[in-house]
């Protein structure tokens, strides 16, 4: 059993330093897209499946409360919240359609949506992100394995190289403690 802890672990610390050798500029890329969309008066759509989800979740609990640092709340919300509106479009619409509705719903072009698929093809997140796309939206995506789908479509793309979703989603909360912590510095400088 300790030989596999020790595996597990070591595991998720070369998949980080993956990341650290491949996913700075597009980490980059995310950190400017979402203050300028703050700046600019827009908001942070976020959505995924499962785990994803939960990150998209956490995601936007940071930017609303705080990370580090007391700042103003920053506009954000995670679609999978809404369990009525997913359970209502996926029953009379599809399933594939519960992100893509709720953007056309909720999205504006000032807005940033982000889209969380571990393999970066889930169906429901590439119609969500090509929705976002047809309203004139910024468009993120945080994947793993090779980017599948999400990479092509995407505005900016990181894709954590590994084929572990467990690993790649372990990432994907460094990532968006990265981000977070870069925006609450530009937001709570500008308060003080």
């Amino acid at each position: 059993m300790e030989e596999r802890i020790v595996r597990y672990i070591k595991g998720g610390i070369e998949v980080k330093e993956k990341v650290l050798e491949k996913c700075i500029s597009s980490i980059k890329e995310i950190v400017i897209a979402t203050i300028e969309t703050l700046r600019d008066g827009g908001k942070i759509i976020l959505f995924g499946n499962g785990g994803s989800a939960a990150e998209a979740e956490h995601f936007v609990c940071e930017l609303v409360g705080k990370f580090f640092k007391k700042k103003k709340a920053l506009p954000a919300i995670a679609l999978s919240t809404n369990t009525s509106v997913i359970t209502a479009v996926g029953n009379d619409f599809s399933f594939q359609e519960i992100f893509s509705r709720e953007i056309e719903a909720l999205g504006k072009e000032k807005d940033l949506a982000i889209g969380f698929s571990t393999p970066g093809n889930s169906e429901n997140i590439l119609r969500g992100i090509m929705t976002a796309k047809n309203k004139g939206m910024k468009t993120v995506g945080l994947s793993g394995c090779d980017g599948g789908k999400l990479k092509e479509i995407a505005d900016i793309c990181v894709i954590v190289p590994s084929f572990h979703s467990p690993h790649i989603q372990e990432a994907h909360v460094t990532i968006i403690h990265l981000i977070c912590e870069l925006v609450e510095e530009e937001f709570t400088s500008l308060d003080t």
